[in-house]
């Protein structure tokens, strides 16, 4: 199987996975949005309880990406959807990831990487994050004491959003976990909120704009 080109619209895909073939959507930014060269891949959470890239989370922070002019690719890891494969702990998903994010390099090779995950999601971007080295990453309700985190390596922009009501991962071990690793990090509580941000999808979407915004390459992004 051929990958296909880099979309020159929105449009759903699929890709040449490491087991099989990955579901993949890519979004552009509206054409009045002031375009950035940068392309964010968005992972969606646990596959075994319904996890996927339609997770309005994951769809929530693709497009608060995309208001800031990235292009957002999100995919199904394998065993999700029309994604072959079977669900592996985060170990093959991390080898999904890597093979999205090498056609993404290859195809836009003049575009910089961003990764953003929501719950395993957040925990597969972060253990893949020291192979593919994006300039930035963005981690919402990183799972921190339901799996294994040690030796991680983050970029030095890395933004963490957190629910203090979440109810599946609990709040005190993300805050714990980010006070004992030596990595720079920006954290957003976020009062009344629990881990599917019911309700508070709106105010996500302006934490995530607020807290990146000044990572952009170029200045005066949103619309023109």
């Amino acid at each position: 199987m051929h990958n296909p080109p880099f979309p020159q619209e929105s449009a759903a895909l699929t890709l040449d996975g490491p087991v099989g073939p990955l579901d993949v959507v890519v979004d552009l930014p509206e054409a009045d949005v002031v375009a950035q060269p940068v392309v964010a891949i968005v992972c969606h959470p646990l596959s075994t309880e319904g996890g996927s890239m339609h997770n309005k989370v994951v769809t929530m922070a693709a497009r608060a990406l995309r208001d800031l002019g990235i292009a957002t690719v999100r995919f199904n890891f394998r065993s999700v959807g029309q994604s072959a494969g079977e669900f592996d702990h985060g170990n093959g998903e991390q080898d999904d990831l890597k093979a999205v994010a090498a056609w993404v390099r290859a195809q836009q090779p003049h575009a910089t990487l961003w990764l953003a995950g929501f719950s395993f999601g957040a925990f597969v971007s972060l253990r893949a994050a020291g192979d593919l080295q994006p300039a930035a990453l963005l981690s919402i309700a990183p799972p921190a004491g339901r799996w294994d985190f040690d030796g991680i390596q983050p970029p030095p922009q890395w933004l963490v959003i957190q629910g203090e009501e979440d109810e599946i991962v609990d709040p005190q071990a993300v805050y714990s976990w980010l006070e004992g690793i030596d990595a720079p990090h920006e954290l957003v509580r976020m009062p009344d909120t629990s881990h599917f941000f019911h309700r508070k999808l709106i105010d996500l979407r302006g934490a995530i704009t607020h807290g990146v915004k000044h990572w952009l390459p170029h200045a005066g992004a949103g619309t023109a």
